[in-house]
């Protein structure tokens, strides 16, 4: 079984621009070579693309929905499924354990998973965010020109990076990886409570 840490909540839309679904496949390959489960709406788009992408090293691929709703069937890579009975309960399921996030382009469904994400970033507990692709990162980059996203001492702003395409991405996946990891690490090793 993957640990918790050793998982990444990617948030993700079902139409993709332009290039996106190549690189939703790659950061879903990635990441699963790497040990990471994955946790995601469960449904087609981008989010079916990484899940393939980590389904080919078999590690677990999550759908996280909402109980008493039907979108339509799970894209095939889904290995469990949860059923949150609210909003803020799917979003703890994704984000309460998880050692990373990603986020590409979405709809209104991905935006409020993302602000959810920097919010609980920002003041729950520093989850590293990772921006992929140009639609997410002009949406940070949004963010930040309109000080919706301020960085201050109580709130800074150094779990959050841009990696705006594969060449990119291939560049800064080991960064990534290291951080997930030590974040894991701290969390295996710390004193039980």
């Amino acid at each position: 079984m993957t640990h918790p840490a050793r998982t990444v909540a990617l948030f993700a839309g079902v139409v993709a621009r332009p290039g996106e679904q190549h690189l939703a496949l790659a950061a879903g390959d990635a990441l699963g070579a790497a040990g990471y489960g994955l946790r995601h709406g469960g449904y087609n788009g981008l989010m079916e693309a990484a899940a393939q992408g980590a389904a080919r090293h078999g590690v677990p691929v999550t759908a996280i929905t909402l109980a008493d709703q039907e979108w339509g069937p799970f894209n095939p890579y889904v290995t469990d499924a949860v059923h949150a009975p609210t909003m803020g309960e799917r979003l703890h399921a994704y984000l309460d354990d998880v050692g990373l996030v990603v986020v590409m382009g979405g709809g209104v469904g991905t935006l409020h998973e993302v602000t959810a994400a920097l919010y609980y970033a920002t003041t729950i507990r520093p989850v590293p965010v990772r921006l992929l692709g140009p639609a997410a990162i002009r949406l940070g980059t949004f963010l930040r020109a309109e000080r919706w996203l301020v960085e201050g001492p109580t709130r800074p702003l150094g779990f959050l990076a841009d990696l705006p395409d594969a060449a990119e991405y291939e560049k800064v996946r080991q960064a990534i990886i290291k951080k997930a990891t030590a974040i894991r690490d701290k969390a295996l090793h710390a004193p039980k409570g």
